[in-house]
């Protein structure tokens, strides 16, 4: 092949890329729409978000509860989450999200869908054709699985406080009463015991600081 030959290919495949990358356009969200509702947290515009991912809401939803360690659901375009929440700590989870399940690791564009491949999720760029297997990254609680055992050893934010004085955090579907602890604090804490949907902990020496 000669290099008037070469150029010549070159110019054809330009001309079909996709004009996202020849407009290098900056992918960004929309601003959260945030209303807190005494210990509830809406996301008012969470529709206008996943559409602009382009990905399944209820898939978005249960990535954000996962690791916000929260309940919640979507109503109409709102997403409601059950935990008074900072708008700079739902900001770093859809972030994560995007970097993780939209963003194409070798051009940076969001022009990607997911496949499944057995028991696979594989992200397919269609812009630069790159595909890779979609790998969530891992929370850094020391327990990821969503049953609570005794002996596991959790990161937990203190959302409230009981009658008996006690610090109260919910993960999952677990609420989880922790001796010691005031609203606001963000610690780690061992489950020491378990009642059904109710858990009790300690916290551990290293606990993280308020």
């Amino acid at each position: 092949m000669t290099d008037q030959d070469y150029l010549a290919l070159l110019d054809r495949a330009k001309a079909c890329l996709p004009e996202t990358i020849e407009g290098h356009e900056r992918f960004a969200l929309p601003e959260l729409d945030i209303l807190q509702e005494g210990k509830i947290t809406v996301i008012r515009n969470f529709i206008d978000i996943t559409d602009k991912l382009r990905r399944d809401p209820l898939h978005v939803l249960q990535y954000l509860l996962r690791e916000l360690g929260t309940p919640g659901n979507v109503e109409g375009r709102r997403a409601v989450l059950k935990a008074k929440l900072s708008i700079s700590q739902i900001s770093e989870r859809i972030q994560e999200y995007t970097d993780t399940f939209v963003i194409c690791s070798e051009c940076g564009l969001p022009d990607t869908h997911m496949n499944k491949e057995g028991r696979t999720m594989v992200l397919e760029c269609e812009a630069c054709g790159a595909r890779r297997p979609v790998n969530a990254k891992k929370s850094s609680k020391a327990n990821t699985s969503s049953e609570l055992r005794a002996g596991d050893i959790i990161e937990l934010l203190i959302h409230d406080v009981g009658k008996k004085g006690d610090g109260v955090g919910k993960m999952n579907n677990y609420l989880i009463i922790v001796p010691g602890t005031a609203k606001g604090a963000r610690v780690r804490v061992k489950i020491t015991n378990l009642s059904g949907t109710t858990a009790f902990g300690s916290v551990t020496q290293d606990a993280a600081t308020r």
